[in-house]
């Protein structure tokens, strides 16, 4: 049955028509039930070669939202910082060290994310090298949230998908439907997120998918060069969602008060390269400008994001002193220290 169900999708993709949102479930679970990775594999290359679109992206991360495990946060107002991979530009985990920048600031994150699948090294990669635990039980998420103002959710624990369709994706190579609906299916169900995209194309269309899903202000960025992040060098096309309506700006490193900068000097062939990167710009001592500045800029817009009466400037002054005071570094020792326990 599900076979069945599968080869007629990869006709009705090949004809360039949408997944029908009526039929959405019942794909989805024929995928994740389908144990023939060569099936999977053309099902997922004949979408891609499709495009994703809006509805399609709205309607799986719907079903995955209300199926996923969940994590309660006492904090009112908390974020996720996160991107759907697939960039061109192989950057090391620039929003996993966001995230502790962010949260030293005083500002909780709740950050969901998985292995690589088709970058050099995943959140869940990097935060290994790290020394953190990133596949944690809901239970010890939801305490590290509430507790220490930082959490990880690793994907896996609180979706349930299929080792298989893992496995085809890694092997694929491309970015695929669920980079886009991963990151809206956050299991503390953030009020504020950064997602970063890989294409400019993809900005409007999971702006207006996160507008129906419900978020309180959120901001879709694709950046110069291909980035699924803030970048600094050069604009970076941002989607604001808020209050359910979107609205559509651009930001460059100027709005935060640095030069635009180059940015050859910050790509990680894999996730110990990312490691040490990282512990380098948290320990405050690095040496490499350009990638503080990215950090720092990518923390600020989340900052911005979650603060009232805030601006890019002042958020960037607040990212910068939780690197300096040691703050966000600490985030990161506690965040080890209690997911190996």
């Amino acid at each position: 049955m599900s076979s069945t169900i599968l080869h007629r999708s990869i006709e009705d993709f090949r004809s360039g028509n949408e997944l029908d949102g009526a039929e959405a479930e019942t794909f989805l679970d024929a995928l994740i039930s389908e144990a023939g990775e060569e099936l999977i594999a053309r099902v997922l290359t004949a979408w891609h070669h499709k495009g994703i679109e809006e509805t399609e992206i709205y309607a799986v991360a719907k079903i995955m939202r209300e199926r996923m495990t969940r994590v309660d946060s006492q904090h009112e107002i908390f974020v996720d910082i996160v991107g759907t991979g697939g960039s061109r530009s192989k950057t090391f985990n620039v929003s996993t060290a966001a995230a502790f920048v962010v949260a030293g600031a005083g500002i909780p994150v709740a950050k969901h994310g998985n292995k690589a699948a088709t970058g050099n090294s995943g959140s869940a990669d990097v935060l290994s090298e790290l020394g953190i635990d990133p596949a944690v039980d809901a239970a010890t998420a939801e305490r590290c949230i509430n507790e220490i103002g930082i959490c990880f959710m690793f994907a896996p624990n609180f979706h349930r998908l299929s080792p298989v369709l893992a496995k085809v994706r890694r092997e694929l190579g491309f970015p695929t439907i669920f980079n886009c609906v991963g990151p809206l299916c956050n299991p503390a169900s953030a009020p504020h997120q950064l997602i970063g995209v890989w294409s400019e194309d993809l900005v409007s269309k999971m702006a207006n998918a996160l507008a129906r899903l419900g978020t309180n202000k959120s901001w879709i960025v694709n950046g110069n060069g291909g980035l699924d992040e803030i970048s600094l060098s050069g604009p970076t096309v941002v989607a604001e969602i808020y209050n359910g309506s979107v609205s559509h700006l651009e930001v460059s490193p100027d709005n935060f008060g640095i030069e635009t900068s180059d940015m050859s000097n910050v790509s990680a062939s894999n996730c110990t390269e990312s490691a040490a990167l990282i512990r380098d710009v948290l320990s405050g001592r690095c040496e490499n400008k350009t990638a503080v500045d990215l950090v720092a800029v990518n923390a600020a817009a989340t900052i911005n994001i979650a603060s009232p009466q805030s601006d890019l400037k002042t958020a960037l002054a607040r990212a910068k002193e939780s690197i300096a005071s040691g703050a966000a570094l600490g985030k990161m020792e506690k965040l080890i220290d209690f997911t190996n326990k």
